[in-house]
């Protein structure tokens, strides 16, 4: 749960700029998104691979260019 402590001179825009701000810091909403669908252990491992594959792929190609 997250807790914004709001001064006596602050007012509701800033409550709530506080507010935004705890709430990305934490990673709240992104741990939400992972949390709302399941995903099989082997599609992660598959889908790592194909992201190391890709990422292999592209430093290789800004090797030749540069």
């Amino acid at each position: 749960m997250l807790i914004v402590e709001v001064k006596s001179g602050d007012n509701i825009d800033q409550a709530l700029k506080k507010l935004k701000r705890k709430f990305q810091n934490a990673g709240v909403l992104r741990e939400v998104r992972r949390r709302r669908e399941f995903t099989k252990p082997s599609v992660k491992r598959r889908n790592e691979i194909i992201k190391a594959v890709y990422i292999q792929q592209k430093r290789r190609d800004e090797g030749e260019i540069g």
